[in-house]
């Protein structure tokens, strides 16, 4: 479970520099046996607010609990609880998929028989046979997508947060990404993720937050977001629900 209270953060704000509004008073709550999506805009806050859970940003007030650790007073405790898989993966090249997924691992405090264990289901979820003994440096965005994810949750932890995960995946692997997925949230996993695919939120989330201008603009089920946005599809409610209508002058 994670729990934001009254979350903001700003950037700038110093001598000739102007303040952005990243987050604006954000709190919620994300349950375990849940996968939640969140939606935005680029530059709406979406990649800020993973930042600040997982504590590579600090938060300009509030407060972020990862199973009622306090991510601010014990950065460290609250990150063995959470698998994050960031916009950018940072794979050693020079390791393999198999090296560079036990590596994480290992960092995490688990080996032996059940580290190795681990490994390889994930390697069999995700269909990396082929590039397990391979070495990163050539690996294609997809190849390099699948280590990451599977490096994310290696240790598993009980709360997942994932920035695009089937970004430049094929079809083949972005199922088995689902399937994934799937099997966490059935083990009672808290999982976040962002996605521009609205098909994918869809047919994946059993709740999706949309932010726009750093500020939570909907919350709910699929079918409550498209009740709140007015429209037929997630799509078009989303639309409706960050770009404000034009006014009368814009129209003319």
């Amino acid at each position: 479970m994670i729990r934001i209270e009254q979350l903001s953060k700003s950037f700038g704000g110093i001598k000739k520099i102007p303040k952005i509004d990243a987050l604006k008073n954000v709190s919620l709550e994300l349950h375990d046996g849940e996968i939640t999506g969140i939606l935005g805009l680029n530059g709406a806050g979406k990649s800020t607010l993973m930042r600040l859970i997982y504590g590579l940003l600090e938060p300009t007030q509030g407060e972020i609990f990862v199973d009622n650790i306090n991510v601010g007073k014990s950065p460290d405790v609250a990150r063995k609880k959470l698998g994050v898989l960031p916009d950018d993966t940072g794979l050693y090249k020079r390791l393999t998929a198999r090296e560079n997924i036990r590596y994480y691992g290992e960092l995490q405090g688990f080996s032996g028989e059940a580290l190795e264990q681990k490994i390889s289901q994930l390697i069999g979820w995700l269909g990396m046979e082929t590039i397990a003994e391979r070495k990163a440096e050539g690996f294609s965005l997809g190849e390099r997508m699948k280590t990451a994810l599977a490096r994310s949750i290696v240790h598993k932890p009980q709360n997942i947060l994932l920035d695009e995960p089937t970004n430049g995946l094929d079809v083949i692997t972005t199922r088995a990404v689902r399937k994934l997925l799937h099997e966490l949230k059935a083990e009672g996993r808290c999982v976040l993720f962002s996605s521009h695919l609205m098909h994918e939120v869809s047919g994946l989330c059993d709740r999706v937050i949309v932010i726009a201008g750093g500020e939570i603009v909907a919350d709910g089920s699929v079918a409550n977001i498209v009740a709140a946005g007015k429209g037929t599809n997630l799509e078009d409610a989303f639309v409706n629900l960050v770009q404000p209508p034009l006014t009368l002058a814009e129209r003319n």
